[in-house]
């Protein structure tokens, strides 16, 4: 974190936020430019810009985007410094915020780790904790239903899914774990939608009407949908497998229309259809669900 704190520092300093508190800033703010006070901030900038270890970060890193942001800050810094010497201070001392802003970007693009990581380790364990909770919600509804089909078979994908996240955490490869952490939620409420979805009791008790209902399903046929992009996307689509996608998004075109017409029976009846041919053809691509 030194780099941020480094700009951090040089942010004060250019900004003049250097008074405690907000309503001194404010002050500041408010208060007619210092001419000399001014153009020690136009020399902080220029040190941070060209001479301090945040331009070396960025020189270095090979990053293009950090680059472009810091030739940014370089553009807006010149035309501060034409200000001033154009005597306009008041535009001069404006300008100048913006250079590091512009800097503190790109000093964030050319070490997103140092910035990012820590967030990106903390998503991962929130996500992570939900997929073991909705899991374990999966084993107990199948429970229920002990003659539900390839359960185990299911089971034991999600927790694949979970051991190739944790491993390539592990690792610090965390956007890779994130992507199959991503993948077991998916299959995980896919899996829990599909072991509910024919059990007629437990749905009259918990939709209050068939638009409650129907809105229902159309986040289950939603999830299916992702569940099929995710598991073939950068995969060739057999003809087979784009006939059932095909299908299942006719259906669901269909099942909109008839909601739009108020007609929830119809509208739930062509939803269920198009996420039983989404499930076919995750099943095609080698997971199994039930439903």
């Amino acid at each position: 974190m030194k780099l941020v704190r480094v700009c951090m520092a040089f942010f004060a300093l250019t900004t003049g936020a250097v008074a405690t508190g907000t309503h001194a800033q404010q002050a500041a703010a408010d208060a007619p430019v210092d001419r000399v006070r001014l153009e020690q901030r136009l020399v902080a900038v220029e040190t941070l810009l060209e001479k301090s270890s945040a331009a070396r970060q960025v020189e270095t890193s090979g990053d293009a985007a950090a680059r472009q942001r810091r030739e940014k800050a370089r553009e807006i810094y010149r035309q501060a410094r034409a200000a001033f010497q154009a005597g306009q201070y008041e535009r001069a001392s404006k300008l100048l915020p913006e250079a590091t802003v512009q800097m503190f970007e790109a000093v964030r693009l050319s070490a997103p780790e140092e910035v990012t990581a820590p967030k990106a380790r903390t998503d991962y364990q929130a996500r992570l904790s939900s997929v073991n909770a909705l899991h374990a919600a999966y084993q107990r509804v199948a429970a229920e239903k002990p003659n539900a089909a390839g359960v185990a078979e299911t089971s034991g994908n999600i927790e694949k899914l979970i051991r190739d996240s944790e491993r390539l955490a592990g690792a610090g490869k965390l956007e890779a774990a994130r992507s199959a952490l991503d993948r077991a939620y998916l299959l995980t409420k896919a899996a829990v939608s599909s072991l509910r979805s024919g059990d007629t009791l437990v749905r009259s008790l918990h939709f209050a009407n068939r638009e409650e209902e129907y809105r229902y399903e159309v986040d289950r046929n939603d999830t299916h949908q992702m569940l099929v992009k995710v598991l073939l996307e950068g995969k060739p689509r057999t003809a087979g497998q784009q006939s059932l996608i095909d299908k299942a998004l006719q259906l669901r075109a269909s099942a909109e229309a008839a909601a739009a017409g108020r007609d929830h029976v119809a509208a739930v009846k062509l939803l269920e259809e198009s996420t039983r041919e989404l499930i076919r053809a995750i099943r095609s691509a080698g997971v199994f669900i039930p439903g």
